[in-house]
């Protein structure tokens, strides 16, 4: 079975991030060949099963343009650098939120009125990505993974998601947002093996402008999701002592 798991011990990750773009590489490079499926309805089926993206996993900041900054307000760059790794909410079996995620392969289910995003990592849990042309309500209360209404802008799927706690952190190094955040996404697949997506952060209680980081996961074959479930036999957080802030 052809994965990819990173797992994170000691405070820093057990294959180095170099070694995880490394090995995120190679799954891209032997991706299976072809055109982007297609629903019956014509868009692009975005179903699979996808490696992570290991900036979406260490740090945020190495997903912008090159040459970019996180805009972070004072407060929350000062909040993000006093943070340590065995505080994690993620290592401590808490949902990670979005859009970071976990260093395990997860799988997207696409309906007519449902995205579903199906994650083996963390608590094995799940996003719902409303199709049907929905309004967000206007009574949220804040959680791990918000309220996601989705559409399609030609052949791109959009993801737009509002109502976050403020809990869950970016990344490994600690990046925060508040409540305010507002989440888009943009998801492409230009062929079989590779799904690419953009997502623009607007969060002016953390951040002094809104920013976009652009990712890429490649199909993975001839493998399932395996059952993980974090809070069983966690030895992870002992072993954690510092904290890992390479970009």
């Amino acid at each position: 079975m052809q994965r990819i798991a990173l797992i994170l011990l000691t405070g820093v990750a057990m294959f180095g991030q170099g070694e995880a773009i490394e090995t995120a590489q190679r799954l891209s490079a032997s991706a299976p060949k072809g055109p982007a499926p297609r629903t019956s309805s014509g868009k692009p089926d975005l179903s699979g099963i996808w490696s992570p993206d290991s900036a979406f996993i260490y740090n945020i900041e190495s997903a912008l343009k090159k040459g970019e900054k996180l805009p972070l307000q004072p407060w929350a760059e000062k909040l993000a650098a006093q943070r340590m790794s065995k505080d994690d909410p993620e290592a401590n079996c808490l949902p990670t939120g979005v859009p970071r995620m976990a260093p395990y392969p997860w799988r997207i289910v696409q309906t007519p009125t449902h995205l579903f995003f199906l994650f083996e990592g963390n608590i094995h849990t799940f996003r719902q990505i409303f199709l049907e042309g929905r309004k967000h309500p206007s009574d949220l209360d804040p959680t791990w993974y918000g309220d996601s209404i989705g559409s399609w802008d030609g052949d791109t799927m959009v993801v737009d998601s509002i109502g976050f706690n403020d809990k869950f952190w970016f990344d490994f190094a600690g990046h925060p947002h508040t409540e305010q955040l507002h989440v888009v996404e943009r998801y492409h697949r230009p062929d079989l093996g590779h799904l690419e997506f953009e997502v623009t952060i607007t969060d002016p209680g953390a951040y002094t402008r809104p920013f976009t980081m652009y990712g890429h996961s490649a199909l993975q074959t001839n493998t399932e999701l395996f059952e993980y479930i974090c809070n069983e036999n966690n030895q992870d957080v002992s072993h954690i002592v510092g904290k890992d802030t390479r970009r």
